[in-house]
């Protein structure tokens, strides 16, 4: 195996210059044409501006390294992927049905303290992941929780119930929550897959809204939940 080959092939010290200023051209370039998208298109990306990116991306990394590829082929690729760009979005602003088809709409993850499972599922939105993002927000259970929705950006809403408002929800905290080994019929039981919160007869009792039966300790507050 000839490793020299495999790494520089016939490579000139000329090719290579020529590389590194291709290279720089089109990072400029790269960087003028997302400016040119608006800062939405930066912060926040759907599947099509994605699918854009990586369209700017290939136009320009043949445009670095092929010596055969003119800058002015990647260019005019830059200036067809932008005006379907403005396109498309202006036909997202004229019709909800072609914005709900690229984009999606909003997903509601927690509905009043309850997860929407069948959502959830859909969306194959771990509940590790969601247990994790709702943990950086500051929220301990889900009975401080009115809604959650997952945005069409991928990011997580939360819209917590006022202190006045908090009641007995599921954990969230992985000391937390763990099926409950020991039944106290005073106190509440989150559903771990819902997070459906009652008192119950026993602890194999069958969750009314999914039939789960694997039921952790709900908290209120976590100086509650310790005692």
């Amino acid at each position: 195996m000839d490793f020299i080959k495999i790494l520089l092939a016939d490579t000139t010290f000329t090719f290579a210059a020529e590389i590194v200023l291709r290279s720089v051209l089109m990072y400029f370039l790269i960087i003028l044409v997302l400016r040119f998208s608006g800062k939405r298109g930066v912060r926040q990306l759907s599947i099509f501006e994605i699918a854009i990116i990586l369209s700017l991306g290939s136009a320009a990394g043949d445009a670095m390294f092929y010596e055969e590829v003119p800058i002015i082929h990647a260019v005019i690729v830059f200036a067809v992927i932008m005006a379907l760009y403005r396109l498309t979005t202006y036909l997202m602003m004229k019709s909800d049905a072609i914005e709900t088809v690229l984009e999606g709409r909003p997903i509601y993850i927690v509905k009043n303290g309850l997860l929407i499972v069948e959502d959830i599922k859909q969306e194959k939105y771990s509940y590790d992941e969601f247990f994790a993002e709702m943990r950086q927000k500051k929220i301990e259970h889900l009975g401080q929780v009115k809604m959650a929705l997952l945005e069409t950006d991928g990011c997580l809403s939360v819209i917590p119930y006022s202190k006045e408002n908090i009641k007995w929800g599921l954990p969230l905290f992985p000391d937390e929550y763990q099926i409950a080994d020991h039944h106290n019929v005073d106190h509440f039981y989150s559903c771990m897959l819902c997070g459906q919160t009652q008192r119950l007869n026993h602890l194999n009792e069958e969750c009314p809204r999914c039939q789960n039966t694997k039921w952790a300790k709900s908290c209120l507050y976590c100086e509650e939940y310790q005692n």
